[in-house]
């Protein structure tokens, strides 16, 4: 079993002994969208899928809450938050901007990249190594200025 795997399934029991609903909840979820993945394509999911997992989930959330507090219902979009904040505990540390710039850097050289239509060979060498610790839409912009440049 893999390790973040194993992580979440011991915190749901934590969650389970402690009576603590909405973590319990929100861990479930977490556990069930692995387990649907895992069932639909008939594999066991590796940490770094299971990390893939995590940032769409949270991606789901962030933009949950931008559409709850544009109709002000906060109730909502509370929960979300909530929700959004045990799914991060279990994300790698996010990386600050300098390092994704570094990163970015570093890839372009690896890539060779010059212009805009190498977009997709630097996103390749950046997407397994930014997954889940930046936002990959925000990177994507990052690379399209740096490559338009």
């Amino acid at each position: 079993m893999p390790v973040l795997k194993k992580q979440i399934t011991e915190a749901m029991k934590a969650a389970m002994r402690a009576k603590d609903k909405a973590l319990l909840g929100t861990i479930r979820l977490i556990l069930a969208e692995i387990k649907r993945i895992e069932v639909d394509e008939r594999i066991e999911l590796d940490d770094q899928r299971i990390i893939t997992v995590l940032d769409k989930m949270s991606k789901q959330r962030r933009d949950s809450i931008s559409q709850y507090d544009k109709a002000n219902r906060t109730d909502l979009a509370d929960i979300e938050r909530q929700e959004l904040e045990v799914i991060k505990t279990y994300l790698p540390q996010s990386l600050n901007d300098e390092e994704i710039q570094t990163a970015l850097e570093e890839a372009i050289v690896a890539t060779g990249a010059s212009g805009a239509q190498d977009m997709g060979k630097v996103m390749a060498e950046l997407k397994p190594k930014l997954q889940g610790r930046a936002d990959m839409g925000m990177v994507s912009k990052l690379v399209k200025e740096r490559l338009t440049r």
